[in-house]
């Protein structure tokens, strides 16, 4: 294929302030037709800004300037309102971060799919609805007649991404910007997402901005990388050419923080330990609500599930969404009931068990959740967020309360000066640490880590996992780690369990597990896997893997 001498983007001294402090400082790119361009950095390296620029698509108080920006032949300085709508969707589309916050909730999706195509086009009513079906079709959604009068909280997540591509998709724009498209998707999906956008342009003859924080992601999909930091290119090369030969000791710094497997535990060790949780033949049904003549639908979530958790022992619970694993932690937390089986908690079923000891339970079960964000209360400072479970303890005064929480504090490797701020002080990574350090501060014997690091930027991850490996080692508590990035559990984890459907279909360690898999659900998982092999001159090269079958929506 040979590209245009021409680009199609062309980008030059662009700088973006917020109220006067200036956070991309004076990048300059191009694109050619049909180019996939990766955009890679941490959170606040300004790689969002940057693109968002180019459809002047900013929040208020945030400008931007730059020497020339043109698409298509066309200024993007200039443009008055009418202009701008129409460069918008039909010119660049954008692909936004999470669907269902730029999805409208007030809306079918057959609306906001058919409101692009009557702006830009002349097709009429009919002729547009044929056209959404048939791109719903493209997408992967079957019967998509029955979609098109649901809601976007009807949706599964990989669902609700696929009509963000095909509302995009519908009006063929010629630079589509992908922005962080897979982040909360679990890997079956986020492969099965990256294929599907990146065939339909190909097919379309549209260029790709794609915005990640994943190096090992986009090096799978992008011929060229660019590396921003603090809101500077500081890196542009080949995809190939950057990955083995990195110049700038910030690219050198992301691609240390991929993914290093854990050494192989003490089996010996991790077999004598204590019981620390234990599920046998667990269920878990939802029953929906009846209808007039209709029976109340039933949903068996959980099937027949039995393991256990040692002593000092982390175990990751693996599965695409809907698979049950959160279930599961809800169950293990006291969150919801099994509908049959048995849960113990250190050799004692909880089902016979009397209020002291489920209170006992309570306090030694901790749970650190997905978003740290939505979960620690905005209006407390950190200082009473932490304390609060230290209030139960009767025999606690103030004082040795007040000294805890400053251990706890530094444990996770934050400063005291933190405990005056409120959560939206802090950032993604210094609120995670913040939900560990609650966690931990009452010594629990048992943590349910639900998707701890599934947000955080790749260097910001790989700090949180050493954190909760350190901590492990100083409190000997035992660990479910629920997540569905198998980068993550190699890191962290001693034996790996894997989910489909309900059911736990495989269940060994670690090394054993990942390097010869059993079961054909696992095999599938770890070929989605987007992975980068280490050479020997100290570059890497994206992993040639087998390719996985596509799961049906």
């Amino acid at each position: 294929m040979t590209l245009s001498s021409q680009p199609l983007l062309q980008v030059n001294n662009l700088r973006v302030s917020v109220n006067q402090r200036e956070v991309v400082k004076g990048i300059s790119f191009t694109l050619a037709e049909r180019e996939v361009l990766a955009v890679v950095g941490e959170s606040g390296s300004g790689k969002t800004l940057a693109m968002r620029s180019l459809m002047h698509l900013l929040p208020s108080g945030v400008n931007f300037d730059a020497t020339a920006m043109t698409f298509d032949g066309q200024d993007l300085l200039n443009l008055n309102d009418q202009q701008l709508r129409e460069m918008r969707g039909a010119g660049i589309g954008m692909i936004f971060q999470e669907p269902m916050t730029s999805l409208n909730p007030a809306m079918t999706i057959d609306r906001q799919l058919d409101e692009g195509l009557a702006l830009h086009t002349q097709l009429n009513r009919r002729q547009r609805r044929e056209k959404i079906i048939a791109m719903l079709h493209r997408v992967g959604l079957s019967q998509a007649e029955s979609l098109l009068d649901r809601y976007p909280h009807e949706f599964s997540g990989g669902m609700r991404q696929r009509v963000m591509i095909a509302s995009v998709m519908l009006l063929e724009p010629k630079l589509i910007i992908a922005d962080e498209p897979t982040t909360a998707l679990d890997v079956l999906v986020q492969h099965e997402v990256m294929d599907l956008m990146l065939s339909l342009t190909a097919e379309k003859g549209s260029a790709v901005i794609l915005i990640s924080h994943d190096l090992s992601m986009v090096a799978n999909y992008a011929s060229r990388i660019m590396v921003m930091e603090q809101g500077v290119l500081v890196e542009q090369n080949s995809s190939q050419q950057l990955l083995a030969q990195p110049q700038h000791s910030y690219t050198r710094r992301l691609l240390e923080a991929l993914p290093v497997r854990k050494s192989a535990p003490d089996r010996q060790k991790l077999l004598s330990a204590m019981s620390i949780i234990s599920l046998n033949n667990i269920e878990i049904t939802y029953y929906g609500r009846k209808a007039w003549f209709k029976p109340a639908s039933v949903t068996r979530a959980v099937n027949n599930v039995s393991f256990n958790v040692r002593a000092g022992e982390t175990v990751a619970l693996v599965g695409a969404s809907g698979s049950g694993k959160t279930t599961i932690g809800k169950l293990i937390a006291g969150m919801l009931k099994a509908s049959k089986g048995t849960l113990s908690f250190k050799g004692k079923p909880l089902c016979n068990a009397s209020k002291a000891e489920r209170n006992a339970w309570r306090w030694d079960c901790q749970i650190i959740q997905q978003d740290p964000f939505s979960s620690l209360n905005p209006r407390m400072r950190i200082i009473q967020i932490l304390e609060e479970p230290l209030l139960l303890v009767k025999t606690m005064r103030s004082a040795s309360r007040k000294q805890r929480v400053r251990e706890v504090l530094h444990e996770v490797g934050l400063e005291e000066v933190f405990l005056s701020r409120y959560p939206h002080q802090l950032s993604g990574g210094q609120r995670q640490r913040v939900a560990i350090a609650r966690a931990i501060v009452r010594n629990p014997a048992f943590i349910i880590a639900d998707e701890p690091t599934s947000a955080l930027d790749m260097t910001v991850q790989k700090q949180i996992l050493q954190l909760l490996k350190r901590l492990q080692e100083s409190y000997g508590f035992a660990c479910l780690f629920i997540t569905h990035d198998l980068g993550a559990v190699e890191q962290v984890a001693d034996r790996i369990m894997v989910m489909e459907k309900g059911e736990l279909v495989e269940n060994g360690w670690s090394d054993e597990v990942l390097d010869a898999p059993q079961h054909p659900y696992t095999q599938q998982l770890l070929n989605c896997l987007p992975a980068l092999k280490p050479m020997s001159n100290g570059g890497f090269q994206p992993e040639k893997k087998q390719a996985a079958k596509q799961l049906a929506v």
